[in-house]
């Protein structure tokens, strides 16, 4: 169920609220536990005998490892967490690529992957570990377990919340009219930022990427990059904004996951903005169990690197996210050598182009169906004699109208954060037309859900 449809918006979360509002608040958690497991199973049926399983071997894992307190122990439970992972996500790559080295032919049925593995197994990681390395007690209670984990706002797509974080709001939290109207107010700026921007910028890629690389202009070509820049962005930060919007409507509070990165003036600065808890679980279990930048530059730099090798895998399998991958880590690598991330001052409009041109070239590669269209893109955006303004200029209207000109100007404007304290303002008329604005965002894009067939998330393929 998608957050951004007409079931979930009109039919499913109303019924929640009503349900859970009504009731005593000792039965809450309960109603939101089942809430949780109708929304998993309404999408994936087949698959929920998977979030089951990675709920129960957190909970006895956990459990096991308060009593017997060794790294093997930790260990089984991490492969064995793994494990689920590892097939559902990497078995046709790994048997893909090991016909492909042999050149044998391996007969397999392509697994398909649930949806929301990655970010609900990281859950259920970062309990266990944090357990083992005693920053939280193991709860007793596999209900309540079972709400961090499968807490349907965060369940698909995150943000990835540590258990620490949200044990005492499970346990007690208070549900306040301020967090109500915050929470929808977050909610609709997520699906209007979703819908009115990221579809409609997805509409323009589709049709950009769709084409030979090397048929199209260089500005037809930069117009397709900054355009899933966008999207991307506006996508997955429009879901996240849904869900942290929908945890303050009954009462949670999750940690923010995008902070503006399109304002970075480093690559360093773009990762501590962009997906702030992924970042943050691989700093904790990765990064620092590895040394973190405690151990010389030169091991600080191949932690670097081994965390984003891991970071592009996790994104996916596909020899385009590990390159991905890659990309980042020799740029904050050349960053952590020439300390450049640590004098944001000197010269900041370089900085931010040289930032925005990492990130771009990067979104291609992420983007792109494999390697090789990707370098035949990247070829095309700086190919000066692919200029071709008379052929841009008649191929323009095909690619773009006036309301997704209308939509990427907004792109621009709102990524920029200087519309990012409005909400605040107590002013009261400025309150009130905050307030009509946000009910005219949310009928224009139900309006448009209803209109279009085009509204997938993209992060649901990781």
């Amino acid at each position: 169920m998608l957050f951004s449809s007409m079931t979930f918006i009109y039919a499913f979360l109303p019924v929640v609220c009503t349900i859970y509002f009504l009731i005593k608040k000792e039965f809450r958690n309960f109603v939101l536990l089942v809430a949780s497991m109708v929304f998993y199973a309404w999408g994936e049926p087949r698959y929920f005998a998977i979030l089951l399983l990675t709920i129960l071997t957190g909970y006895f894992g956990a459990l096991i490892i308060d009593k017997k307190r060794t790294k093997t122990v930790l260990f089984l439970i991490i492969l064995l967490n793994l494990s689920f992972l590892i097939y559902f996500k990497y078995f046709n790559f790994l048997i893909e690529n090991i016909n492909l080295l042999f050149h044998s032919n391996i007969d397999f049925i392509k697994v398909i992957m649930p949806i929301g593995i990655s970010f609900y197994m990281f859950h259920a990681l970062s309990y266990v570990i944090d357990v083992y390395k005693k920053e939280t007690t193991p709860q007793k209670d596999i209900y309540k377990l079972s709400l961090y984990i499968c807490l349907f706002p965060k369940l698909i797509v995150g943000p990835i919340v540590k258990y620490h974080d949200i044990k005492e709001q499970i346990d007690n939290r208070e549900e306040t009219f301020d967090k109500v109207c915050l929470g929808i107010k977050r909610f609709i700026a997520g699906l209007s930022k979703k819908v009115i921007i990221a579809n409609i910028m997805g509409e323009i890629v589709e049709k950009i990427f769709s084409q030979n690389p090397d048929s199209l202009t260089l500005p037809l070509s930069w117009l397709g990059a900054i355009c899933y820049s966008f999207q991307i962005y506006f996508d997955f930060s429009g879901y996240s904004d849904m869900a942290i919007g929908l945890g303050l409507i009954f009462g949670f509070e999750f940690m923010e996951n995008f902070n503006y990165p399109y304002i970075s003036k480093s690559v360093t600065e773009f990762w501590r903005r962009w997906h702030i808890s992924l970042s943050a679980w691989f700093k904790n279990y990765i990064y620092i169990p590895l040394g973190g930048s405690k151990q010389g530059l030169k091991r600080t730099c191949i932690n670097l690197f081994i965390v984003f090798l891991l970071t592009g895998i996790w994104h996916g399998a596909s020899w385009n996210f590990i390159v991905w991958g890659l990309w980042y880590a020799l740029f904050l690598v050349f960053e952590k050598i020439t300390l450049i991330h640590k004098t944001p001052d000197k010269k900041p409009f370089i900085k931010h182009v040289y930032t925005l041109l990492v990130v771009i070239i990067g979104w291609i590669i992420f983007r792109a169906e494999n390697l090789t269209f990707a370098l035949s893109y990247i070829k095309t955006m700086f190919n000066i004699f692919k200029l071709n303004p008379i052929e841009t200029i008649r191929l323009i209207p095909f690619y773009i109208n006036i309301y997704e000109l209308i939509a990427l100007l907004s792109a621009f404007i709102i990524s920029s954060g200087i519309f990012k304290n409005i909400v605040f303002i107590q002013n009261k008329k400025v309150k009130l037309f905050v307030n009509v604005w946000f009910l005219i965002l949310l009928f224009i894009s139900t309006g448009l859900i209803s209109l279009t067939t085009y509204n997938p998330f993209i992060y649901f393929r990781f």
